[in-house]
């Protein structure tokens, strides 16, 4: 057996397997590490309840792929040696909640916070940023008002169809796919297809997406990819690292950190969050590459994006007393976490006419030890 496809979930065909698990044993070998696995459960009790999570794991690199929630990652864990690095933040909201427990409405547009504690979730796919009512004029003069609530719906939509599959080729891939339909009548109709792969034993992987656009009209898309990163990669000392053509604080109380941008504190009580917008330098590919390492340059984790599909990056800093959320979000996105409106007016919400599809990858490595670390801070010195 050199390769393998199964669907997880088809709520078109009625497919759903409740206990799935692929691995070396009923599965093709892989030169990579046979100690690879794909499974599947189903959390129950609390809010957590009906949330399916995919666990992908390559032989080092471990990540749990929630299709409940839009294809989030909700954590990761990476195997270096004996040692073993958390991937993901310590939320408040310390499990996985159903959406059918989110009230996107509640708090002033806010709700999106109550099922908010993943490594990796969207924020899109018809808008992102701050809640609020975006109001439109058409080129016949109507206007019309939308209600928007805080970083869109995908992040809070299951995924009507996920499959898994793995390669033999060369040291072996694994890949997790699924897709999510943002659809209403009379409004936006859009569909994710997103992939998660990985190459057995790598410390790595990459996501896809592709985002169509299903109705007979033009329709308006934003995606944000909202990273989030605590302990053991966020402490005092911590630095990120990120090749910049130009930056701007969002708001006075980033403009006030804006001396010691790329360092961070201790966790503080009462921090003010700062939000940093980032245009990045790129190689002649439009490649480019950030970093964000511990304070002993010994930990690290990279994403790399192109930024002809992503051109804007947002680092949010958010060192808040630890059980309140300390953490950081590194943010590749199509356009800048402003209301629509103004991003529309700067031209940086993407118009898709029917069936047509926008693609992007995100490419994610763990980096352990400070040679491996002092790599990437070259490469992106070098940019």
């Amino acid at each position: 057996m050199t390769d393998t496809t199964i669907t997880l979930t088809d709520t078109a065909e009625g497919v759903w397997h409740r206990d799935f698990r692929l691995n070396d044993g009923n599965g093709p070998r892989l030169a990579g590490s046979p100690q690879w696995s794909i499974t599947r459960e189903t959390l129950r009790g609390g809010t957590s309840a009906g949330v399916d999570v995919v666990h992908l794991f390559n032989g080092a690199l471990r990540l749990s792929i929630l299709p409940t929630r839009g294809m989030g990652l909700w954590k990761g864990l990476f195997r270096s040696g004996a040692s073993e690095i958390e991937l993901g933040w310590q939320s408040p909201v310390r499990q996985p909640v159903h959406p059918a427990f989110v009230n996107l409405a509640e708090h002033t547009g806010l709700g999106w916070l109550q099922g908010f504690n993943e490594w990796l979730c969207r924020c899109g796919l018809a808008w992102n940023g701050p809640p609020g009512v975006d109001v439109v004029t058409r080129a016949d003069g109507t206007v019309s008002e939308a209600p928007l609530t805080l970083h869109g719906r995908i992040a809070n939509t299951p995924a009507h169809h996920v499959e898994a599959g793995v390669s033999a080729d060369g040291p072996g891939r694994l890949w997790v796919r699924g897709v999510v339909d943002e659809v209403m009548m009379f409004g936006p109709c859009l569909r994710l297809i997103s992939t998660v792969e990985t190459q057995a034993g790598s410390n790595g992987f990459r996501i896809t997406d592709e985002v169509q656009n299903l109705a007979g009209r033009p329709g308006e898309m934003q995606l944000l990819y909202h990273t989030n990163i605590g302990r053991p990669f966020v402490e005092a000392g911590s630095r990120f690292f990120a090749a910049v053509r130009e930056l701007a604080p969002r708001d006075a109380a980033a403009a006030r950190g804006l001396g010691t941008w790329p360092d961070y504190e201790p966790p503080t009580p009462e921090y003010a969050e700062q939000v940093f917008l980032i245009r990045p330098v790129a190689d002649e590919h439009g490649q480019t590459r950030v970093l964000l390492s511990n304070a002993a340059r010994e930990r690290g984790l990279s994403l790399r994006f192109n930024i002809r599909e992503l051109p804007c990056f947002s680092l949010w800093k958010c060192t808040r007393a630890e059980a309140d959320g300390c953490v950081t979000g590194l943010e590749p996105a199509t356009g800048f976490p402003n209301f629509k409106s103004f991003e529309r007016g700067r031209g940086r919400v993407i118009a898709l006419q029917p069936e047509e599809t926008w693609r992007a990858g995100i490419e994610f490595a763990v980096h352990a030890g400070r040679d491996a670390v002092a790599d990437v801070e070259r490469e992106i010195e070098s940019l």
